[in-house]
């Protein structure tokens, strides 16, 4: 079978004979049991579901890691994946916030090691790394945590297993954007920054360090500007959670049918990581390529007069200079996992906040082709960084179970 053909199996009916297979084996997250032949068989009124949920209840909760084992692989997975791609972040940050003309950075390559060769591994490719990691272990716990639980009390109440994955994907990136998303504004514009007082990249940001950084941004332009961009960051990672963990889940569930066991080996792990992650990235590609061009580009209205601050008020004569500065501090720039868009030469401006009015613009100046550019590097991105961290994910959690059977055995002999 394709894999178009495979991934349109996702959402309609699948082989007579998979679920047979999934309960030879003792698969229990997608709560079916052996009277269904597909997903879209399952029953949702509580007569239909009444008599599966408690013959396979004791399976499932055999089958299901503690919440706690989810949460810690989860957040190490997760920081460990974001850690490894943050010279690339960094990269892409650099082109998008770049306020020369023209641009410094171009290429990925010539990016790289130009950055690399004038500012160095720790303040130059992994500047930010301390506000990203910070943020990003909390954020992971928060989304496993919560994806976990929403997944598994929807599939005990009787929905659909698909539905189930994307509903808890959308719900846990949510509840993370509240941690990851204040940490992003932190790391990126310490990434665009370098080094304190950097004579190689005149960024507007000039901070000391990660906490001067915080004081800083709350002191000059209030507590809200940690949450820039943040509309348009939930409109874009939302629908890329819950579509890379529904295509996760079924690719782990056709894993395990064709190999019959629940495990899969390192290779198809880290495949149906790396797939789940890139082929959301790819569909989820015009809302990236919006909310950048929403957030990059430059707003000849936003010019330093003295009668627009941000807070509203009407300064002095004498104060004209710091709003000058302050507008440079308030330079939108990409949050959270990078964007692989750069808009090409001559592009148009958006004129709108609003990313479905952007999707109408960019598709009637640009033509399809302008929702997806950028899509072979957002590929890539999305797929490594998926496939890192799930496999460490499913790596520490296994060892975890592990650990925590050998401490029962410990006890039982005692």
């Amino acid at each position: 079978m394709s894999l178009a053909s495979k991934v349109a199996n996702l959402f309609s009916s699948g082989s007579t004979n998979s679920q047979t297979n999934r309960n030879g084996f003792g698969f229990s997250e997608d709560g079916l049991s052996g009277g269904k032949d597909t997903f879209a068989d399952v029953k949702l009124g509580p007569e239909g579901i009444a008599s599966e949920i408690m013959a396979s209840k004791a399976v499932e909760e055999e089958g299901r890691s503690p919440y706690l084992h989810c949460m810690i692989a989860g957040g190490l997975g997760g920081t460990t994946g974001d850690m490894l791609m943050h010279s690339l972040d960094t990269v892409k940050t650099r082109q998008q916030g770049d306020p020369h003309i023209p641009p410094k950075y171009t290429s990925m390559s010539s990016s790289y090691a130009t950055i690399l060769r004038q500012e160095g591994l720790r303040r130059g490719l992994y500047g930010g790394w301390l506000p990203a990691m910070l943020g990003s272990f909390p954020g992971t716990v928060i989304f496993f945590g919560t994806y976990e639980y929403s997944k598994r009390h929807l599939i005990d109440y009787g929905t659909t297993p698909w539905i189930a994955y994307l509903a808890s994907g959308f719900v846990a990136d949510f509840a993370a954007s509240f941690v990851y998303v204040p940490s992003e504004v932190l790391k990126t514009r310490l990434q665009l920054q370098g080094r304190y007082n950097n004579p190689f990249f005149k960024s507007g940001y000039n901070y000391k360090s990660t906490a001067h950084a915080a004081r800083t941004i709350i002191r000059q332009e209030g507590f809200s500007a940690l949450f820039y961009g943040y509309k348009a960051t939930i409109l874009r990672d939302l629908p890329f959670s819950a579509l890379q963990f529904a295509f996760y889940e079924q690719g782990q569930t056709w894993a395990r049918e064709w190999k019959k066991s629940r495990d899969i080996g390192l290779p198809l792990e880290l495949l149906t990581g790396a797939a789940a992650g890139g082929l959301s990235g790819v569909i989820t590609c015009p809302l990236d390529v919006v909310k950048t061009r929403i957030q990059t580009q430059v707003n000849p209205s936003a010019r330093p007069v003295a009668k627009h601050t941000p807070g509203g008020s009407v300064p002095a004569q004498g104060k004209i200079k710091p709003t000058t500065s302050l507008k440079q501090q308030m330079r939108k720039i990409s949050t959270s996992s990078p964007s692989t868009h750069t808009p090409r030469p001559g592009a148009i401006n958006l004129d709108t906040s609003s990313l479905f009015k952007g999707l109408r613009l960019i598709y009637k100046t640009e033509g399809i082709g302008g929702w997806f550019r950028g899509v072979g590097p957002r590929f890539v991105w999305t797929s490594v960084q998926s496939g890192c961290m799930l496999v460490l994910y499913q790596s520490i959690k296994g060892q975890l179970e592990i650990y925590s059977a050998s401490l029962k055995d410990e006890e039982s002999v005692v």
